[in-house]
């Protein structure tokens, strides 16, 4: 492994064919870390805690487009929908709606991405396919006044098994085709965030257009 920030940056985003967004996992790591990764032209980066995110965001640049990719409480939306360009783990009605809400309060547009729970792990967090096909067949984004669902995101079950983690993109890849014939008026609708540093690679070969890396990028997390 290359020794510098900007360096492994470097390595990783030249795997990464064009039209697929890579954002830098920073959670838990420290701001100069992240003005590392800035300075070698990393601009979208993720985070996993309102409270993280609300000390980062005004000590970094203001061009940065931060994503939330962790498990967000409603009671944390406020933080969320002012610092986040995206918010990509959405994964129930109920903070879709919050989300929306909060948005239409602070006069802004949230762009956001449905999570959906595809692995085979029970502590992962997200919307079934079932549901998430519910959603759309029923028409209920229609009642969002502010937010944008800008795609899907997913996480792979946690396993060595390549082929059962190309599954779960797979299935990830078709609901997003099948929402498109069920509710072929979405506009915007085309963001597939799925693959972290062991398996963006499969990922990608999958449909991927926004993969997320962090310890390929910044090391082991700093607890």
């Amino acid at each position: 492994m290359h020794s510098t920030i900007a360096e492994r940056l470097s390595d990783i985003l030249h795997t990464l064919p064009e039209g697929v967004e890579l954002v830098a996992v920073s959670k838990f790591h420290p701001i100069e870390a992240l003005a590392e990764a800035y300075a070698a032209g990393q601009r979208a980066f993720g985070e996993s805690r309102a409270q993280e995110l609300s000390v980062k965001a005004p000590a970094l640049p203001s061009d940065i487009r931060w994503h939330f990719i962790g498990h967000l409480q409603t009671n944390k939306v406020r933080p969320v929908v002012t610092h986040a360009s995206m918010i990509e783990s959405v994964d129930s009605e109920r903070l879709l709606n919050a989300i929306d809400r909060e948005a239409e309060r602070q006069q802004k547009v949230a762009r956001v991405l449905l999570q959906v729970h595809v692995a085979q792990e029970e502590t992962k967090f997200g919307f079934s396919p079932a549901e998430v096909l519910d959603y759309f067949k029923d028409r209920r984004f229609e009642t969002l006044k502010a937010t944008h669902i800008c795609g899907l995101m997913a996480m792979a079950s946690n396993t060595d098994d390549t082929e059962r983690v190309r599954s779960d993109f797979s299935r990830v890849a078709s609901l997003q085709r099948e929402i498109l014939a069920t509710a072929p008026d979405l506009r915007g609708f085309d963001t597939l965030s799925m693959g972290m540093s062991d398996d963006y690679p499969i990922a990608i070969s999958e449909g991927a257009t926004l993969v997320r890396v962090g310890s390929a990028i910044f090391g082991p997390r700093e607890y």
